[in-house]
């Protein structure tokens, strides 16, 4: 079966960086399309960032654009989310999401991490 599982996140201050991991089980990164979204408390999942199946194309959210950066590594079939510049705006459970086709909505992905907590605070 697949699972993916976030794992990287924790308590910074602002301004800090942070790098979370998605771990694919049952499933090549290399054969789909993969994002992050996140979900403050209180509010909807919203788009970060996503990379088509071949890693050519990367789409981010305006919030993050020049903060945040997706990658992936086919060899140990694993993406993640470098994030800078943080902000107590950042603040969100992040998910980590497959699919077969590279959009910004959450219901074009049908696999999903657990999410993993980031708290951005003095």
């Amino acid at each position: 079966q697949v699972r993916l599982e976030e794992s990287g996140g924790g308590l910074v201050q602002p301004g800090d960086s942070l790098r979370l991991s998605c771990l694919s089980t049952g499933q090549s990164v290399s054969t789909s399309a993969l994002g992050w979204f996140r979900q403050p408390p209180g509010k909807e999942r919203e788009f970060v960032t996503a990379i088509n199946f071949n890693g050519e194309n990367t789409y981010y959210a305006d919030s993050v654009k020049g903060r945040f950066s997706i990658s992936r590594d086919t060899s140990k079939n694993q993406f993640t989310l470098q994030l800078s510049s943080l902000t107590p705006e950042d603040a969100a459970v992040y998910y980590c999401a497959a699919g077969p086709l590279v959009y910004d909505d959450p219901v074009a992905f049908d696999h999903w991490g657990q999410g993993t907590q980031v708290t951005v605070s003095s």
